[in-house]
């Protein structure tokens, strides 16, 4: 993504209960016309035509987005795209105002927020992310692990590690708890996070046939850990190589 810089002072609209005040807009008709656009539900074509539109009028246009931001009178996917415009016309400068919405009560405006400071590489927003991880969207707390793993955060490797014992991230099969996908992410993030303290428990799950369906995550986290790999072939010589480096480690 091309971050454009634009000089404006975005936060100073986030007050503003009612956004039309920002900039009179309907005195303008293209940007009276932008804003009705942004209103209807779009099909594929018509939401890019509208992304171009937008980029054309590069910082005229930022009022509009805003608006469009704070009103629940557009639909979700338009809200979406203006987030990710908003970031891009205005670049990081935006980026205060845009984490605000990582506490929206819709879930896509979370998600929205979130995505676009990752491709603004806002590194600033841990807590923002580090909040996200318990969020009650699962869509959205897999965005923040994205964040805090693609912007390298290792300060907040000890928070990832704590959704294991997320019950958010487990679902019930006849009172039995299962683990969802972001489980495998998770177990990935803290050995690419290179969080130590994971490695004394992983070394005991790995050899532990209960945690088979994550297997390949611990393997791949435990040599990024211990920075020694396992031979490849079949589970059970892995298994006997991560004990044998679990002996070596031990304490006596």
């Amino acid at each position: 993504m091309i971050i454009i810089g634009f000089t404006l002072n975005v936060d100073a609209y986030s007050n503003v209960k009612k956004p039309n005040n920002l900039m009179d807009f309907k005195k303008e008709p293209v940007l009276f016309a932008l804003n009705d656009t942004y209103k209807k539900e779009l099909n594929h074509k018509d939401l890019f035509a509208l992304k171009e539109r937008t980029l054309k009028l590069a910082g005229k246009s930022v009022p509009v987005l805003i608006n469009v931001m704070k009103s629940s009178d557009y639909p979700d996917k338009n809200r979406w795209i203006a987030t990710f415009l908003l970031g891009r016309i205005v670049g990081k400068k935006a980026a205060p105002f845009i984490a605000k919405f990582s506490k929206h009560p819709s879930w896509v405006l979370r998600m929205a927020s979130l995505k676009t400071l990752l491709a603004l590489k806002q590194s600033d927003y841990g807590p923002v992310y580090a909040e996200a991880l318990g969020d009650s969207s699962l869509l959205v707390r897999i965005q923040a692990l994205e964040n805090i793993k693609g912007l390298k955060l290792k300060s907040y490797g000890s928070r990832v590690w704590a959704m294991l014992y997320d019950q958010q991230n487990y679902y019930n099969v006849k009172n039995v708890y299962k683990r969802t996908n972001i489980i495998k992410n998770v177990i990935k993030t803290v050995g690419d996070l290179e969080l130590q303290e994971a490695k004394k428990p992983l070394l005991v799950m790995i050899n532990d046939k209960k945690y088979d369906d994550i297997f390949e995550e611990m393997d791949y986290s435990l040599g990024r850990l211990t920075g020694k790999s396992s031979p490849k072939g079949e589970k059970v010589n892995k298994r006997q190589f991560w004990k044998r480096v679990s002996l070596a480690e031990t304490k006596i």
